[in-house]
């Protein structure tokens, strides 16, 4: 199965959101391409909120380009068999630690985000993913730094879809 096929299957199992995942299937039917960051009318990416339940926090990585907080996330690579695996490779990779696991409900969220041309959007496949005790954060190239927040902190450092995210994760948890 490819990748794209993947992100059908699992899209239309996700139950919420329906506007916005028709918009993502009807994005994917139009575009042999979509899962990829050449597609310049937009493709799906994958990203999952780190989070520490136990201490009831999560990692936001600064993003180099966009100086914001983010959950980690990026685009799918041809290596990635799922859009979970991609979720998980992007938040192992700019986290640093391993031994990271989604949370099985699947997608937490979706969020559509407008990118600097010369492509249009963002098609954001979002999971949460559970830091192992004692997980170390390593800051990756991609980040100007790597801070865990408590989930009170998030509203006052993070942009409004983060939030959403982290309030979808905690009731997921």
């Amino acid at each position: 199965m490819s990748l794209h096929d993947d992100a059908v299957l699992v899209l239309k199992r996700y139950e919420d959101q329906e506007e916005l995942r028709d918009a993502y299937l009807d994005h994917l039917s139009a575009h042999p391409d979509g899962m990829w960051k050449a597609c310049e009318a937009g493709h799906v990416t994958a990203s999952a909120l780190v989070v520490d339940a136990g201490r009831g926090r999560v990692l936001l990585t600064l993003h180099k380009k966009l100086n914001m907080w983010l959950q980690m996330g990026g685009h799918c690579e041809p290596g990635d068999a799922t859009l979970s695996d991609a979720a998980l490779r992007e938040a192992t990779e700019e986290s640093g630690i391993a031994g990271l696991t989604l949370l099985p409900v699947g997608p937490v969220r979706l969020d559509r985000h407008p990118i600097p041309a010369p492509c249009n959007w963002h098609l954001d496949v979002q999971y949460a993913a559970l830091a192992p005790g004692g997980a170390v954060e390593a800051i990756s190239e991609e980040s100007l730094d790597l801070r865990w927040f408590s989930y009170d902190e998030v509203a006052g450092v993070a942009d409004e879809s983060v939030v959403r995210l982290m309030e979808r994760t905690r009731a997921a948890l």
